[in-house]
């Protein structure tokens, strides 16, 4: 009350009352740069989702391809990949919309080596997320093929 009589703020007095609490997100692995809508549109690998933190969930072969879905729980993400392609061969991620929205998908084209993955597509990491995503490959042979929804099936990676 000596300095402020009247309860009003100066230019010398300072604000004692607590600011906002910080916001943080999930704590991510190292390495791990991204977890559900950013990582939409990103690339699996650059962004740590890769590797030890990604499983298949379903699988299909194409003429002599092979297509799955690869899927990080930790990254709640999915993505295609395509094995055994021919130069051109082309492959596309598919997951279901949440909320009444469009369904996101993600397309890739198998290069020289004969592989390829697409781009992630925002999964979730809810029960049978991963089993509602579908990979499609489409070969230059005109051969089309995809997985199937709601297999759940785990493969080695």
């Amino acid at each position: 009350l000596l300095g402020n009589p009247d309860g009003r703020m100066d230019g010398n007095a300072k604000d004692l009352r607590p600011g906002p609490a910080p916001t943080t997100g999930p704590t991510l692995p190292a390495g791990v740069r991204c977890t559900g809508q950013e990582c939409a549109g990103q690339d699996p690998e650059t962004m740590g989702c890769g590797g030890a933190y990604a499983r298949t969930t379903a699988g299909a072969t194409v003429g002599g391809a092979y297509v799955e879905v690869r899927y990080s729980e930790v990254c709640g993400a999915a993505w295609a990949r395509i094995t055994k392609a021919g130069p051109g061969d082309r492959l596309r991620v598919t997951a279901p919309a949440q909320g009444g929205g469009a369904a996101r998908t993600e397309s890739g084209e198998a290069g020289a080596d004969g592989e390829a993955y697409t781009r992630m597509v925002e999964v979730g990491s809810a029960a049978g997320a991963p089993a509602r995503v579908r990979a499609c490959a489409t070969l230059t042979t005109g051969q089309r093929g995809c997985t199937a929804t709601g297999a759940g099936r785990t493969a080695a990676p």
